[in-house]
């Protein structure tokens, strides 16, 4: 698991798990009780209450979802989450997780009023990308009174492996000059990560890439690389009391 630590006036975490902590996500086939006694196993080891994560139900799209701490899983089985690809905590009070399998997950915090936390996380794939899903999730922080925002790009499928048709890149250089790249071996290929942190120091935003490709490191999940496969998961949530005041 990769682990980063925000040393904000109100300090925060984030990690990126890996096929180390199992498939998180209920919707790839996996047996419904293994997936949610691994979420509980993930939650226990980061701290935090059972049920506690809040997940939601990815489409490609370009929603952002604000939750708050009475949107939980039960320790019996899961409330589904919300038709979205970002999910936004505005006091940064609810542990938030998106499942990525090559796709970008990105994960946010940033300092909000009184020396609080704003956070988010967006799932950013190819559409998702391409459509504003990371602008509108900005968006959203900074209208919760997000200041000072920080991205962290987690692992994902990089531009040397993301092959694409010439027609496809070329249409998506289009809309977002810069995602254009080529593969290892010399064809057309889009480098969303590469792009994604482009964009967001655009923004305003201080970014830092974990540089894991999933296809190629594989101690993640790649849907590219096999096609039945797990989901790893980015993650954000507040430091516990103890912490804040060491």
């Amino acid at each position: 698991m990769l682990r980063f630590e925000f040393p904000g006036a109100t300090p925060a975490h984030v990690a990126f798990t890996s096929t180390a902590d199992g498939n998180l996500a209920l919707h790839v086939g996996d047996r419904q009780q293994e997936v949610l006694q691994r979420r509980r196993s993930l939650e226990n080891r980061l701290g935090l209450a059972a049920g506690a994560l809040r997940f939601m139900n990815q489409t490609h799209s370009v929603t952002v979802h604000s939750v708050d701490s009475s949107e939980q899983e039960t320790s019996d089985g899961p409330t589904w989450g919300p038709d979205a690809d970002a999910l936004l905590s505005p006091d940064g009070s609810t542990p938030l997780a998106v499942m990525v399998a090559d796709c970008l997950p990105v994960v946010f915090i940033a300092s909000g009023g009184d020396g609080g936390l704003v956070t988010a996380v967006a799932h950013a794939g190819r559409h998702g990308l391409l459509g504003g899903i990371l602008q509108n999730t900005v968006t959203a922080i900074r209208e919760a009174a997000g200041e000072s925002i920080h991205a962290w790009i987690g692992p994902s499928v990089c531009g040397s492996c993301y092959e694409v048709p010439a027609e496809m890149a070329a249409a998506a250089a289009e809309v977002m000059p810069g995602i254009e790249s080529h593969t290892s071996w010399g064809t057309p290929s889009l480098d969303l990560p590469g792009a994604a942190a482009m964009l967001l120091e655009g923004l305003g935003v201080d970014v830092t890439a974990t540089g894991v490709c999933t296809v190629e490191d594989r101690n993640y999940y790649s849907y590219r690389r096999d096609a039945r496969t797990g989901r790893l998961a980015g993650v954000v949530w507040p430091a516990p009391l103890l912490e804040r005041n060491r």
